[in-house]
């Protein structure tokens, strides 16, 4: 297959993103993406690599027509909004590395996979957690108060506080703590999911001796 993409237009590889965000972008299992087959489509982000324009990436569907053991070749299925350098029903080669979401054909059943948990919950976090400038120092779990009518995800009732210093630095930067996805802090610091399921009422403290967390009551106790 040697169908290339049109001059000034790149994929996104997506694999950068996972790497930067393993709790938060997912993609399909290698199953997945080795049982796609010509009458599925396949999801992959296109880029004008000129740039200057409002939408330089596109999330764009593909119906496959071909593949190897490596990629499709398939027609585009999407008219880009702002990108003219690519149309509705071009041909484009796909890598399978580069595949972000499938869509399987009528009468594909797709195969079995293992469960994925999604980390989508909502917790209150200091900035400089997120920022990158403390670790998960001090965690609690509190009754959930934060949840609204119409929200699409529910307050998990963590509350996440970083280091002394870093939250001074917070105060005087002006930064508030944050309303955000457990998976947006742990793509940040994860030292703390073996704790993620512990009850309401639970609270640890990182311990630089041991290098893990204690339970507050035990650590207040010394």
């Amino acid at each position: 297959m040697t169908i290339e993409l049109p001059p000034g237009i790149a994929l996104d590889d997506p694999r950068i993103n996972q790497r930067n965000a393993p709790y938060t972008y997912f993609l399909p299992f290698a199953v997945e993406l080795q049982a796609v087959r010509p009458g599925d489509q396949v999801k992959a982000v296109f880029r004008d690599v000129e740039g200057g324009r409002k939408y330089d990436a596109e999330r764009m569907w593909v119906d496959v027509r071909e593949r190897d053991e490596d990629a499709i070749v398939g027609i585009l299925d999407n008219e880009p909004c702002d990108i003219d350098k690519i149309k509705l029903g071009d041909r484009v080669r796909i890598p399978l590395s580069h595949v972000i979401s499938i869509r399987w054909a009528d009468g594909h059943e797709p195969p079995e996979v293992p469960p994925r948990r999604h980390y989508w919950e909502r917790c209150l976090v200091d900035a400089c957690i997120l920022q990158g400038r403390s670790h998960v120092d001090y965690l609690y779990r509190e009754e959930p108060d934060m949840t609204q009518e119409g929200d699409d995800e529910p307050d998990s009732g963590w509350r996440m506080r970083g280091t002394e210093e870093a939250i001074d630095e917070d105060e005087r930067q002006g930064e508030k703590v944050r309303y955000v996805a457990l998976g947006a802090v742990l793509n940040r610091d994860d030292r703390w999911l073996a704790l993620i399921d512990q009850p309401i009422g639970s609270r640890f403290f990182w311990e630089p001796a041991v290098g893990d967390y204690r339970p507050a009551d035990e650590t207040e106790a010394q």
